[in-house]
């Protein structure tokens, strides 16, 4: 490890240990915020845009394009010009996204500009982690820290519901994105006085392979979004499949063969680095899939308003905050092996029980269900991204973030729009919500089995490394 990594640490029990913690998380927080409240905001949106359904899945998608296609460039960025210096800039490219989105006209407009919240996300997300890993080194510490910095973004995701049901019902659906600009104006200010900057390391960027990677995801949300309106053997929508296949195959090609590659070859090394990276694409896959799900069941079936929307789903996105601070916990205790896999079993189970679900179905119950599968995820996602770090190491922290979100961001790309062409091919709720559910149950249980294989226990690694 060279020598310019190390940085004092704070102790985390005081104040000044705890600020970076708190004020990197700001950025976090305020692009959770607005993924969980646009959700519930999106019925009023299609009432004063005359939105059909696949124009709402592209406000949700829109953002998680760039945000996701993005992300490794961002992870470039940030090795090459530095960690802060593109945290903040993406501060204020996600500000000025916000406030085009709270002035949005009409449709296309309103993705146009989330588009670019996404892009301002893609540069200050890798940064955030990358600098929050630079700040805690102690391995333990690190573990909690990084609970603590999940339990703070899960309490902003499950509070999310309830603000943007609130401020739709008081002052209308373009607040949920106004809110933005007071919270980004405090996180530049901490960050410019509170977090150092950190080492650059100066490495080129592979436009050709980056392109190819946006073409890709571009191709594949056309194809998933637009499919189940024009058409799946439509020959616009098997363009687009083609397309995504032909960019897919010449990117893998380019990063086997090509001298400059998207991600460090010594990060797939272990196989461990691509199972954590697919656990966490299963996990986005389910967990937004979901939220786009119930986000439309209980306004448009069961037919609560925006605010009572937000209020019944606040228990079911808040048990995110408890069982991420107990998964830091039982990660520097047990190691992540147990929190992931113990997690992902019990989501699998509880996902299977909602199968089961109805458009009569009693909230209480499926209100239950749907919160032990969120408390069960929200105790393996941590140990997810505590093996990240640590398989990667320092000289490798900013790029494994980024393709750890890049690939959690494409998951929730592909949840939503698998989830909003289950809403458009089946004809009823009592169709639709089992449908879903069952694509949900079985991506959980695929990650539980990726767990299994290649996430070691502390006894495993022990063995393996005598």
């Amino acid at each position: 490890m060279s020598a310019q990594y190390h940085t004092p640490i704070a102790s985390p029990v005081t104040p000044g240990g705890l600020l970076p913690l708190l004020t990197l998380a700001i950025g976090f927080v305020m692009a959770m915020l607005d993924v969980t409240a646009v959700n519930v905001a999106l019925p009023a949106i299609s009432h004063a845009l005359s939105a059909p359904l696949s124009g709402l899945v592209w406000v949700v998608d829109g953002y998680t394009l760039t945000f996701g296609a993005l992300l490794l460039i961002g992870g470039a960025l940030a090795d090459r010009y530095g960690a802060k210096t593109m945290y903040l800039s993406g501060l204020a490219v996600f500000m000025l996204g916000s406030l085009l989105c709270g002035a949005a006209p009409d449709g296309h407009t309103l993705i146009a500009a989330r588009m670019l919240q996404g892009v301002g996300s893609a540069l200050f997300m890798p940064s955030s982690l990358s600098l929050l890993t630079h700040a805690y080194e102690d391995d333990r510490v690190r573990a909690r820290m990084l609970g603590s910095w999940s339990a703070i973004v899960a309490v902003a995701a499950a509070t999310g519901p309830l603000v943007g049901g609130m401020l739709v019902d008081s002052f209308g659906w373009r607040s949920v994105f106004l809110i933005n600009v007071p919270l980004g104006l405090l996180g530049l200010l901490l960050a410019q006085t509170v977090i150092p900057a950190t080492p650059r390391q100066w490495r080129p960027l592979p436009a050709a392979s980056h392109a190819l990677g946006v073409t890709a995801l571009a191709g594949l949300s056309f194809t998933l979004i637009e499919g189940p309106g024009l058409g799946w053997t439509s020959a616009p929508i098997l363009a687009a499949a083609a397309l995504t296949a032909i960019a897919i195959a010449l990117l893998v090609r380019r990063e086997r063969r090509g001298a400059e590659p998207l991600l460090p070859r010594a990060l797939f090394a272990t196989p461990r680095f691509a199972a954590a990276n697919t656990i966490g694409f299963l996990i986005n896959f389910s967990t937004y899939g979901q939220l786009f799900l119930l986000s439309l069941f209980l306004q448009q079936a069961r037919g609560a308003g925006a605010l009572q929307a937000g209020l019944q789903l606040l228990p079911m996105m808040a048990i995110f905050a408890v069982s991420n601070l107990m998964s830091g916990r039982i990660t520097a205790r047990w190691g992540a092996r147990a929190p992931i896999l113990g997690g992902l079993l019990l989501a699998a189970l509880s996902a299977a029980l909602l199968t089961r679900m109805r458009l009569d179905t009693p909230y209480p119950l499926f209100a239950l269900a749907v919160a032990i599968a969120n408390w069960s995820v929200g105790i393996a996602s941590p140990a997810i991204t505590a093996t990240m770090m640590q398989l990667a190491g320092r000289s490798h922290a900013n790029s494994a973030a980024a393709a750890l979100n890049a690939n959690r961001q494409i998951g929730a790309l592909v949840g939503v729009a698998v989830a909003g062409s289950i809403l458009h091919a089946a004809a009823s709720w009592d169709h639709r919500l089992p449908l879903v559910f069952g694509a949900i149950s079985l991506a959980y249980a695929g990650a539980a089995l990726l767990a299994w294989r290649y996430i070691e226990s502390p006894a495993q690694a022990a063995c393996a490394h005598a």
